[in-house]
């Protein structure tokens, strides 16, 4: 099968968050299952760099008020899928893709229209079997698939339905689309807004989102972001595919961030590790270490973390954070952190060397999301013989069992992860402890699996009547 994979980052490439390591392992994944698979993003000014060896082809791609040229790269890396990318600096140089400039709010919207336009371009040219979107960045292809004619079937891939991509409706006749799409019964109004999202929920052949029971929360006012009873009336057509993770690129038997590598016979080398890691965090080594790598938003619980801090510290846990986001968070850990710099230790940004240290050396690794579609932290530190304590949500349900391969809490609140702290603790350093940490290690969280049902869908929307 012919799958194009169309996205708006892919590791190595871009990168500002899990959608980039699915971007990428995903297609590599589908590649060695034996497809053709091409992925495709826009070319970013701050990517140029990362690509070397380019072949490429122009095009014109429609446009209000006359074409616009653009380029098709194309790099083909040592292994896995080759990537292709969309060239047309007056869109894609933005600093800062996804967010608005100060003097145009609606510069993102265009940005993202003029790829999805680009993609049914090159669809028309590759002529794929299936095309494979992501996300609201991509929620427009269909909806020019009707405008330009787009032949091969679209899956639509949902990794956090609170990205939405409204805009004011005036956009419209910027990028041209007719009122009518707007309007429609199927078309992609939404709360008075343009919406790429709803574009993709309404107007695409198969909806996946990545994880089972995030696919059964989204069809639920709690979880739906507005668009559940629209999700519920498509249910038949959504499926829920837990995302896997790149188990060579997290492998702490080969690891070279590492101070020593291991396998799960040979705990004593992670315990190294923390040694390690404590030392270049200056926390203290005499209670459990607790590790939080990622963005510091109220969606991942941060607030709730930080009101937990006093129970955790009373009951003798330590906190190691990397992270960035909210200036808030960042500010209220910053002062947490030297008031008590030997129990704490925050780095601000993203350090990928830390971040392979961390899921090796911490105890456990903390995940108080809200919401959680999938979560990839968990799987990751699971790998790492590093049980995570999580919320009972999304991904997270499907991939955390109580007491055998990690921790959970119910509640959103302080007070739950301070008792789910309290439990992991229990544990900690008991007969059991390696036990349990063995049990994480042992757990398949590959992408092949998940590759396999993605086969499935791709044949289910080949099949089916078009949406």
């Amino acid at each position: 099968m012919r799958i194009l994979f169309v996205t708006s980052e892919a590791a190595p490439y871009y990168k500002t968050g899990g959608l980039a390591d699915v971007s990428r392992s995903l297609p590599d994944a589908l590649i060695a299952a034996g497809h053709e698979v091409r992925i495709l993003m826009p070319l970013y000014g701050a990517a140029r760099s990362a690509i070397p060896d380019l072949e490429s082809d122009e095009t014109l791609v429609p446009w209000p008020r006359g074409s616009v040229r653009a380029r098709f790269v194309l790099h083909r890396p040592a292994s896995g899928a080759p990537a292709l990318f969309i060239d047309q600096p007056a869109f894609f140089e933005a600093g800062k893709p996804y967010e608005a400039s100060s003097h145009d709010p609606l510069d993102a919207g265009r940005r993202f229209a003029f790829f999805s336009r680009a993609v049914v371009r090159y669809a028309q040219l590759w002529k794929p079997d299936v095309v494979h979107l992501n996300d609201w960045t991509t929620g427009l292809v269909p909806a020019y698939g009707l405008v330009d004619g787009l032949e091969p079937a679209t899956v639509y891939a949902i990794h956090n339905l609170g990205y939405q991509g409204n805009f004011p409706p005036v956009l419209l006749d910027q990028v041209g689309l007719p009122i009518d799409l707007l309007r429609t019964e199927n078309g992609f109004e939404f709360m008075g807004a343009l919406s790429f999202m709803k574009s993709g929920l309404a107007l695409s052949d198969r909806l996946v989102t990545v994880s089972p029971t995030y696919a059964r929360e989204i069809q639920t006012p709690a979880y739906g972001g507005g668009f559940d009873g629209l999700l519920r009336f498509r249910r038949r057509v959504l499926h829920g595919i837990l995302n896997g993770i790149d188990t060579v690129a997290w492998d702490p038997a080969r690891d070279r961030h590492l101070a020593i590598n291991y396998k799960p016979g040979k705990l004593d080398a992670k315990d190294r590790n923390r040694e390690s890691l404590l030392e270049e965090s200056g926390i203290d080594g005499d209670g459990a270490l607790f590790a939080m790598v990622g963005r510091l938003v109220h969606q991942k619980g941060v607030d709730l973390v930080l009101g937990a801090l006093p129970g955790m510290l009373e009951a003798g846990a330590r906190l190691l954070v990397l992270g960035s986001g909210e200036r808030s968070f960042e500010r209220d850990f910053a002062r947490v952190a030297r008031a008590r710099p030997d129990r704490i230790a925050v780095n601000n940004g993203f350090d990928e060397t830390l971040a392979h240290r961390m899921y090796a050396g911490a105890d456990f690794f903390l995940m108080a999301s809200r919401y959680e579609p999938c979560g990839l932290g968990q799987m990751i530190a699971q790998r790492y013989g590093t049980p995570p304590v999580v919320r009972h949500t999304g991904g997270l349900v499907d991939t955390v069992t109580d007491g055998r391969t990690g921790f959970t809490f119910d509640d959103a609140s302080s007070a739950a992860i301070v008792d789910a702290v309290r439990r992991a603790l229990a544990v900690y350093k008991t007969r059991g402890w390696n036990a349990l940490r063995r049990r994480c290690m042992r757990l398949d969280s590959s992408w092949a699996r998940s590759a396999a049902l993605y086969e499935d869908v791709y044949r289910l929307a080949v099949g089916s009547p078009r949406a």
